[in-house]
C-alpha cells in the first residue's frame, strides 16, 4: 500500500482523502446524478466503489431496503473475485474470515449395498493448482460490507441512499439528464413520497425481476428447468465425516451438495426436491423446511443431521436465462441505461458463479462509465459492456445447464462414479473466472504480437507473477500493485541491456517522455503524469543488478502536490534469495521485451514490441479523447 505522496498521513491510510463530489456530499437524494446505480447487490456496490475513484463523477445507489443486506443468499467466492477484492483492498481481510475451500469430496451408492453412501474421489480443489487467490465461502452480505467500505471510503464517498424504491424510467433522446427515474421513498419522514431523479446513466443492478430490465424493454430469453431444490444454512451436529468438507453427494434418494460455511460450524446444503410436474405452478417453492431436512437424512443415510438451527432456507425452481442485450441501445442511439447481474443473466447457484459474474458486470462497466463521463474516453466506450459481458453470460449458462445435469443425475444414470469429480477439475478455469476473453475492440487490440508475450493471451485477465521490487528488494506479485483505481496499465519489459545503457526500453521511455506519447496525448492538463497511466518496467537482470540511478525518469516519476519520486515502478525478473520465478519464463515474454497494456478492470488490452510506438499511440487514440484538442475546445 502507498500513501504520504499526498502528505503525511497519521489516521487510517485506507481512508483517502474526500475530493470533488465527495466533499459537502449532500445526506439527501438529490433531482440530478451523473450515474444512478439501482440495486445494492454485489453488482451494484462494486461499480459504486469503481465510481467511488471518480470524485468528479456524481454517484447515487438506491436500494428498498431500509439498511444493508443481513443475510446474503450466496456464498461461492471464486479465485477471480479474490483477485478483484485484492485490487479493491480487502482480499486479505475477507479472507481470514472466510472458508477456504482445500478439497472438494465426492459420495455415490456404495456398490454392495446401494442405499448407504460411500466416498467415492477426494479431490484437491482446483484453486490450488491454478491461481495464487484462494476459492473462498462467505455470506454475501460481508462482500456487500467490504465493498460498501471501499465506496465510502474513496474520494467521491459514495454511500447507499436506503429506502429508496425504483417505479419506471423514461430515456429522452437530448438533454443533459436524458433518464427520467420515477423513485419512491419507503421510510422516515417522506415514506410514501414519489419524485423525479434525472440522471446521465442507470444501471439496473435490482435482481431477476429487475424493473430496470423490464423499463427498457428488455426481456429474458430461456426458460425454468423441470427441477427443484432446497437450500439451508444449518447449525447441526452429525455423524457424516465430511461435514466441514465441500462435497457432491449422489443417492438413490437423491443428490445434495454441501458447501460449510464460515465460522467453523455453519454449514448450506443443496437437497435435490426432483422433477418438477409441469402443473405445479411454483407451488414446490413452498415446501417446508422439515420436508427439506427429511430428505437431506434419506439422501445421507447411513449418516445423519441433527439440525440444531436453521439460519436461512429456500426452494428454488433451476433457470437458465439470459436478458436479450445488456443495455437500451438500439444502434441508433448510445445507450443511457445497463443492466448488470441478475437483471441480465439467472441460473442455478450450485455452480458458484451467479455474485462473481455479477461483480464482473459491475466491474467491466464502472471504470468505462468513469472515463466517459470525466472526459477521457468517447462515449462509444460504452458500447462495449454489452458486447462484451453477453458473451459471457450465455457461457456461462451453457457450462451451468452441463453442471447441473450432472449434479441431478440418478445413480442409474451414472456410468462412470468419477464423471462429476473430472468434469469439476477439467473445467476448473472457467468457474474460477479465468476463462474470460474478450475479442478485439476499441478495448481490446489484435493479436498480430502475440507471440511476445504468449502467457498473457489478449483480452483475459493479465495473469500476475512474483517479481523483485528493486528499490527494496521484496518480492511481489506484479499484478497485485495494480489497485481498482480507474487508470491503465503499461508494463514494459526490458530487452536484454541493464538499466542507463542503450536499449529499446531506454528509447521507450524517451518516447513516454515526449509530446508524442499517450501519456501527453490523453492525460488531462494539470494532473499527475501518473493519473490515467500507471507506467511500470521490469527488467531482465537479478534487483541488486539494477542501477536505480541509471533508471529512464519515466518509470521514477514525480507525482502529488509535493513532487515525490514513485520509487515502486520498477521490478527485477531475475530470482532472488526469495523467489525463484522469472516472469519472462514463466509467461513466455520474449528477452527482446515487450509492452503490455491492461485495462483498469485487469484484463490485456495490448500485446506491442517496445519499438511500437506509434502502433501503442494509435491503440491509446483509439480509446481515449485527446485532452489537448480538447482543451483547445474549451
Amino acid at each position: 500500500m502507498q500513501f504520504h505522496h499526498h502528505g503525511y498521513v497519521s489516521g487510517e491510510p485506507r481512508i483517502q482523502d474526500a475530493a470533488g463530489t465527495g466533499i459537502d456530499r449532500p445526506a439527501d437524494l438529490p433531482d440530478q446524478t451523473d450515474v444512478l446505480i439501482v440495486g445494492s447487490g454485489p453488482a451494484g456496490m462494486l461499480l459504486a466503489a469503481q465510481l467511488s475513484q471518480f470524485p468528479d463523477v456524481t454517484t447515487r445507489i438506491i436500494e428498498r431496503r431500509e439498511g444493508r443486506l443481513v443475510l446474503g443468499q450466496a456464498d461461492g467466492i471464486q479465485p477471480r473475485s479474490v483477485e478483484t477484492f485484492q485490487a479493491f483492498g480487502f482480499a486479505e481481510r475477507i479472507t481470514a474470515e472466510a472458508y477456504n475451500i482445500a478439497y472438494m469430496n465426492f459420495w455415490g451408492p456404495d456398490p454392495e449395498n446401494p442405499r448407504h453412501i460411500i466416498r467415492t474421489a477426494r479431490t484437491e480443489d482446483y484453486a490450488l493448482k491454478i491461481s495464487e487467490f484462494p476459492h473462498l465461502i462467505v455470506n454475501q452480505a460481508r462482500v456487500l460490507d467490504y465493498f460498501a467500505e471501499a465506496a465510502a471510503h474513496r474520494p467521491g464517498r459514495i454511500v447507499p441512499d436506503y429506502g429508496v424504491e425504483f417505479l419506471g424510467l423514461s430515456v429522452a433522446d437530448d438533454g443533459k439528464y436524458p433518464v427520467e427515474v420515477r423513485v419512491r421513498h419507503t421510510t422516515g419522514a417522506r415514506a410514501g413520497e414519489e419524485r423525479i431523479v434525472r440522471a446521465k446513466y442507470v444501471a439496473g443492478c435490482d435482481g431477476a425481476r429487475s424493473g430496470v430490465r423490464e423499463a427498457i424493454g428488455r426481456r429474458h430469453v430461456g426458460r425454468f428447468a423441470s427441477h427443484a431444490w432446497g437450500v439451508m444454512d444449518v447449525l447441526v451436529n452429525t455423524d457424516f465425516p465430511d461435514w466441514r468438507t465441500k462435497c457432491a453427494i449422489n443417492s438413490t434418494a437423491g443428490n445434495i451438495l454441501h458447501i460449510p460455511r464460515e465460522g467453523g460450524y455453519l454449514s448450506r446444503m443443496y437437497i435435490d426436491l426432483g422433477e418438477v410436474a409441469a402443473d405445479d405452478d411454483h407451488r414446490v417453492r413452498q415446501t417446508p423446511i422439515e420436508e427439506i431436512i427429511r430428505r437431506a437424512n434419506e439422501i445421507l443415510h447411513p449418516y445423519s443431521i441433527d439440525v440444531k438451527q436453521v439460519a436461512w432456507h429456500s426452494v428454488y425452481e433451476v433457470g437458465h436465462r439470459v436478458t436479450d442485450r445488456f443495455d437500451d441501445g438500439d444502434g441508433g442511439r448510445a445507450p443511457r441505461v445497463f443492466l448488470t447481474g441478475d437483471a441480465c443473466h439467472t441460473h442455478s447457484a450450485k455452480a458458484g458463479q451467479g455474485m462473481n459474474v455479477s461483480m464482473q458486470d459491475g466491474f467491466n462497466l464502472g471504470w468505462k462509465l468513469g472515463h466517459v463521463l470525466t472526459g477521457l474516453a468517447p462515449a462509444a466506450l460504452l458500447e462495449t459492456y454489452s458486447a462484451e459481458r453477453q458473451p459471457v453470460a450465455q457461457q456461462l449458462i451453457d457450462f451451468d445447464r452441463e453442471w447441473s445435469a450432472l449434479m441431478a443425475r440418478k445413480p442409474e444414470e451414472i456410468s462412470d462414479p468419477q464423471e462429476l469429480a473430472t468434469f469439476y477439475l477439467g473445467t476448473a478455469e472457467f468457474p474460477s473466472g479465468f476463462m474470460t476473453q474478450y475479442g478485439p475492440s476499441m478495448v481490446v487490440a489484435d493479436a498480430s504480437h502475440q507471440d511476445l508475450a504468449a502467457g498473457f493471451p489478449l483480452g483475459k485477465r493479465f495473469k500476475s507473477v512474483e517479481v523483485v521490487r528493486v528499490c527494496d528488494g521484496n518480492v511481489i506479485h506484479l499484478g497485485h500493485h495494480a489497485k481498482a483505481d480507474g487508470r491503465w496499465r503499461v508494463y514494459a519489459f526490458a530487452d536484454a541491456p541493464a538499466s542507463g545503457e542503450d536499449s529499446a526500453l531506454a528509447a521507450f521511455a524517451a518516447w513516454l517522455d515526449s509530446p508524442e506519447s499517450p501519456l501527453a496525448r490523453h492525460t488531462p492538463a494539470g494532473a499527475d503524469v501518473d493519473a490515467v497511466f500507471d507506467v511500470k518496467a521490469i527488467y531482465q537482470q537479478r534487483y541488486e543488478d539494477v542501477d536505480l540511478t541509471r533508471v529512464p525518469a519515466a518509470f521514477m516519476p514525480k507525482t502529488g502536490p509535493l513532487g515525490l519520486i514513485d520509487w515502486e515502478k520498477v521490478y527485477a525478473a531475475g530470482p532472488s534469495a526469495w523467489s525463484t520465478a522469472d516472469i519472462f519464463d514463466e509467461r513466455q515474454v520474449s528477452r527482446e521485451g515487450a509492452v503490455i497494456v491492461v485495462r483498469p478492470d485487469q484484463y490485456v488490452a495490448a500485446v506491442l514490441p517496445l519499438t511500437a510506438t506509434d502502433e501503442l499511440a494509435a491503440f491509446f487514440a483509439g480509446a481515449l479523447v485527446d485532452q489537448r484538442a480538447r482543451e483547445a475546445v474549451r
